[in-house]
């Protein structure tokens, strides 16, 4: 049994004890009076004798009854409370899930507004107060617990502590984000805080009586991990019981919150891109997703700098019905949008008239914005000693201007300046030569065949290789997203290995490695096919010119969706640019008002993020703006747009199972054990002994 206010009720009961038995030894002030006779006042003699001063406290029912009261009354003031189901000594570790769906307003039917996530902290607090303390009438371990905070990032809220009011601050500290969720980070961070375990090694590899330290605990205190989530997770398969070398691995509770019935309306996809033939031409693609058993129509509006434009209706289909033991598939549906607007502006999709309406419990999927930069022709330059395909091919693209350059004409208009007017550079087996930084690329964007820019911008190239084909390529980049590549082949492969922290990313593979990768270094951009397409069955193909068409779209910037290179992040993300090298006082303006302070790297490059919440991120500085830049009083002004965008984050149904790695965890729907308050039983028993007190004193004063 453990006391909340001991020292309260350790003041009050040395002044009211006291007190109570001092009122007994008084004797009460009487007038005088002569009466004939004593006979008839036996009462009266009695109450005299018993409150003669200094005279020895007599046995009095009414006394012990009203010293039973106060103590009662005392022990209720102290707030003695009693652990239950608790052997005291763990250690929690206490997960609270704050991704968008988190966000969902259905965290208690009986509360308006009251979200998930305010559910899980209510839920986390309550754990917090069961936590097993010494007590005083008992010798014992006290429980410590973490709190960890996770969306696609991770951050330790408070370390391992025993302090309950230190504990329940951090948790109310939890701020919900619009990032998706990603577990990984976060059981990595709980894992690193373990301590470490010791055992003395006599048998060999030590020296006898020499201690080892090996991941894990022996003979410490257990762990527990409290999981508070919807149960929303893509990656709760990265969770599994280390096992100790006690044999006990530590046990895992997950806590859901959320309806499992829960349905939302939210926009999961958008994409804004410019006709090929015609750039004046914006084409916004808004894909809408569902997740009720019945077909919903919706109305999505479309904002241009912030003005109404268009609105269409799209009918989201039913969701699929859930097979035993799986989730139903949401229903998906779409609508696009089509535009004259040569301009670079804003871009918003909005579902209309939904907000706070059954069956959209989740608000971060219901807009997504754009930045989408002004249209324009792209200028060209191939460099070529002689190249049939890739002239005709870029000679049928509608660019602004298209020239063929011979390597040395190159290099000497390399030295004077004058490539600046083309946008992109295509490399036609030639490298330039490397400049006094060892770098053969100078800044600006370049599209190579059949060469290997090598460190320190690009891979390591490992010679020449069998003939091979394209077994796999990123279907998600904007350039590979509309091709299909599974039929090419190659009659020579050129195997490279990509350097540690490079930046460079594979985007196409063969059985010999990567075939096509983007390098990206500071002001530097370059798709790079390490083979020559003249020594391929490429050139025949359709997806050979959509290739070079994308490629020149994406490297000049007109590309305006979530891919690599464009102004969009997902919440959870990064916000990375290089600015000019002569940009001062830089500065990132975020949705909410709010801004802070960056500083560029050698390279011209900042980095601010992980980036929370939704809505427009602007750079701010002072210095020469980009061709895409705004001018406003006399500082640049760049934008970026964060939207959700994620499928399974809309899906905002609660999971009641949960599946690790090595089991399937059921949700717990309210947290079990606590503390058992024992107040309001002694104040219970103060009330009924006082109606005792009340019967015998009017009992006496009626004899």
């Amino acid at each position: 049994m453990t006391f909340a206010t001991p020292l309260i009720a350790g003041i009050v009961a040395a002044i009211a004890v006291p007190s109570l038995i001092i009122l007994y030894f008084l004797k009460l002030r009487r007038a005088p009076l002569e009466v004939s006779t004593t006979l008839l006042w036996k009462k009266a003699i009695q109450d005299i004798q018993a409150n003669a001063p200094f005279q020895r406290l007599r046995r009095n029912i009414l006394l012990l009854l009203q010293l039973l009261i106060l103590a009662l009354l005392v022990f209720a003031l102290a707030q003695p409370r009693t652990e239950r189901e608790n052997a005291g000594g763990q250690r929690i570790v206490i997960m609270l899930d704050r991704s968008a769906s988190m966000a969902s307003t259905d965290g208690d039917p009986a509360r308006d507004g009251w979200s998930r996530l305010d559910e899980a902290k209510k839920r986390a607090i309550e754990l917090v107060e069961t936590l097993k303390e010494p007590g005083v009438l008992e010798r014992c371990q006290a429980d410590e617990a973490m709190v960890v905070a996770f969306d696609a990032a991770a951050e330790i809220i408070q370390p391992f502590t025993s302090d309950k009011r230190v504990l329940a601050d951090a948790i109310r500290s939890v701020q919900p984000t619009d990032a998706p969720t990603s577990i990984g980070e976060a059981y990595r961070l709980a894992q690193a805080q373990r301590p470490t375990r010791q055992f003395t090694d006599n048998a060999g590899g030590t020296q006898p009586g020499q201690t080892m330290e090996i991941d894990g605990l022996k003979g410490g205190p257990s762990y527990t991990f409290h999981l508070f989530s919807d149960g929303r997770i893509p990656d709760a398969e990265v969770f599994q019981a280390d096992a100790e070398q006690a044999g006990e691995p530590p046990s895992f509770e997950y806590h859901m919150v959320g309806d499992p019935g829960a349905h939302n309306l939210g926009i999961t996809a958008l994409r804004a891109e410019r006709a090929f033939d015609d750039p004046n031409t914006l084409s916004v693609f808004v894909g809408v997703q569902g997740t009720e058993p019945t077909s919903r129509s919706v109305d999505v509006e479309l904002l241009v700098n912030g003005t109404l434009t268009s609105v269409r209706e799209v009918t989201v289909p039913a969701a699929e019905p859930a097979e035993p033991g799986m989730a139903a598939r949401p229903g998906s549906g779409g609508v696009v949008f089509e535009l004259t607007e040569p301009r670079g502006v804003t871009v918003t999709a909005r579902l209309a008239g939904i907000a706070n309406t059954p069956g959209n419990a989740l608000r971060a999927d219901d807009e997504g914005v754009l930045i989408v930069p002004p249209a324009k022709r792209s200028a060209v330059a191939l460099v070529t000693t002689g190249s049939l395909f890739l002239s005709e091919a870029l000679r049928g693209l509608p660019l602004s201007r298209f020239e063929i350059i011979a390597p040395d004409e190159y290099e000497s208009r390399r030295v004077s300046g004058a490539l600046a007017q083309f946008d992109v550079i295509v490399l036609d087996r030639y490298l330039p030569q490397a400049n006094s930084a060892g770098a053969v690329l100078d800044p600006g964007r370049y599209l190579v065949f059949g060469a290997v820019v090598p460190p320190p911008q690009g891979v390591t190239d490992l010679g020449e290789g069998p003939a091979g084909q394209i077994i796999d390529w990123r279907r998600t980049h904007p350039v590979l997203r509309d091709l299909t590549l599974d039929g090419v082949v190659l009659g020579k492969t050129r195997p490279v290995e990509i350097p540690d922290d490079s930046g460079v990313v594979s985007l196409a593979e063969s059985a010999e490695g990567p075939a096509i990768v983007e390098v990206s270094d500071g002001s530097v951009r370059a798709l790079v096919a390490t083979f020559d397409p003249a020594q391929s069955n490429w050139p025949f193909q359709v997806s050979f010119v959509v290739y070079l068409g994308s490629a020149v779209e994406y490297l000049s910037g007109s590309v305006t969706d979530e891919g690599a290179g464009s102004r969009q992040i997902q919440p959870g993300g990064v916000l990375s640019d290089r600015l000019p090298d002569d940009a001062t006082d830089v500065r990132v303006e975020l949705p909410g008002g709010r801004s802070q302070e960056l500083v560029p790297g050698l390279d011209g490059r900042v980095v601010f993020g992980p980036v929370r919440d939704e809505g427009i991120y602007r750079l701010r500085w002072s210095g020469t703006p980009g061709a895409t830049d705004t001018v406003e009083d006399g500082r640049v002004s760049r934008e970026f747009a964060s939207n959700l965008l994620d499928p399974a984050e809309s899906d905002i149904a609660a999971a009641e199972k949960l599946g690790l790695a090595d089991r399937v965890v059921q949700a717990r729907q309210a947290t079990s054990g606590g503390l058992l308050e024992l107040w309001p039983f002694f104040v219970l028993g103060g009330l009924g002994i006082m109606l005792l007190e009340w019967w015998v004193y009017n009992r006496r004063v009626s004899l």
